[in-house]
């Protein structure tokens, strides 16, 4: 019966790594969203319509997105559409592969955490030869996100080639931390186009470090340019999926990982002061206060991975084996929030006085 329960718990407790959940990002729009140092983040975008008979024929879509995170605030990118807006531009393009180059800062706030977000992200579409940018912000409370987005394209891709300017907006509304409805919509400014929207249900996958959404759009590419412009030709609705696939790759190379390693009760002169244990998924004691100098013992009681990730710059700990525990002092007054990468609805704080 214990190892049912284990089973069960394992089940119902996966989530997705942190900033990777489409639980906070609608279709079209890349949101704030930076994988965390380590992780290398790729996503799996197919859209489809079929054709009018006789032939019914199948058209698809498909889209790739790879990222991976440096540090806590700064991501490095491509997209790559194998059917783009056009295949033919004002720049001469010849082939309908759109490839877009992109680099995100996320200057304020955490995903998924009340308040706002702020990212900047600049870009290169290979396509269109163009310099590309796009400023996000996103505004959570509760089970609501709202997004915004200003875009700016030196060269667009079309008949014209000239610069243009494009905004979007949208939402995320979760039901449960396991699913939850999503929409957004984006446009250029000069001239007017018919604007690129879509809508989706999406869902984590429980016991796994991924999420999936069932979608709906116009949109061809995921490209900052693409997502801007609905398609014209075909007028048919697009339907398809996402599918996030995170690779932590401080569970296949330890060394990747920059901060310190677990360490024995009382290293480098610290009294640990505050125990803190990963039991149920949480931590048993969200809030704990110590003085500067001390350490802090978190401890392994669940059948799952967790880690100690601090939301600043403090450095955390890496995957934390069941039955494995972590020390970690603070030199330095102040507060400190914290989640576990694998499970970001685990958070806790710990008050340096």
């Amino acid at each position: 019966m214990n190892h049912v329960s284990l089973a069960l718990l394992g089940l119902a407790a996966a989530a997705p790594l942190r900033a990777q959940s489409l639980l906070y990002r609608p279709p079209n729009l890349g949101g704030t969203w930076v994988p965390d140092g380590g992780v290398v983040q790729f996503n799996f975008v197919h859209r489809f319509y079929v054709s009018p008979g006789p032939s019914h024929s199948v058209v698809n879509f498909p889209n790739f997105t790879i990222a991976a995170g440096f540090g806590r605030q700064i991501a490095f990118g491509s997209r790559f559409a194998t059917r783009s807006l056009l295949v033919g531009s004002g720049n001469g393009a010849l082939s309908s592969n759109e490839t877009e180059i992109f680099g995100r800062w996320r200057v304020h706030g955490t995903e998924g955490r009340p308040g706002f977000g702020v990212a900047v992200t600049p870009a290169y579409n290979l396509l269109a030869k163009s310099v590309d940018g796009e400023v996000a912000v996103d505004w959570t409370r509760g089970g609501l996100t709202l997004h915004g987005a200003a875009r700016a394209m030196s060269r667009r891709l079309g008949e014209s080639g000239n610069a243009a300017a494009a905004f979007a907006g949208g939402f995320n509304a979760r039901v449960n931390p396991y699913i939850g409805v999503s929409a957004d919509v984006g446009s250029f400014v000069s001239p007017t186009v018919r604007a690129a929207w879509s809508a989706a249900i999406n869902f984590l996958i429980p016991g796994s470090p991924h999420s999936f959404s069932l979608q709906a759009s116009n949109a061809a590419s995921a490209s900052i340019q693409g997502t801007s412009e609905g398609l014209a030709t075909p007028k048919n609705i697009l339907y398809g999926f996402e599918f996030t696939i995170p690779l932590h790759l401080k569970r296949f190379a330890p060394w990747f990982h920059g901060s310190p390693k677990p360490v024995a009760l009382g290293a480098a002169g610290a009294a640990t002061s505050a125990e803190v244990a990963m039991t149920g998924v949480k931590f048993a004691s969200e809030t704990v206060t110590i003085s500067a100098g001390q350490a802090v013992r978190w401890t392994n009681r669940d059948p799952l991975e967790h880690t100690v990730t601090f939301d600043g710059a403090e450095p955390g700990s890496p995957p934390i084996p069941p039955n494995g525990s972590y020390v970690h002092r603070f030199d330095k007054p102040g507060t400190y929030p914290y989640h576990c990468t694998p499970h970001p609805f685990m958070k806790g704080v710990v008050v340096v006085k």
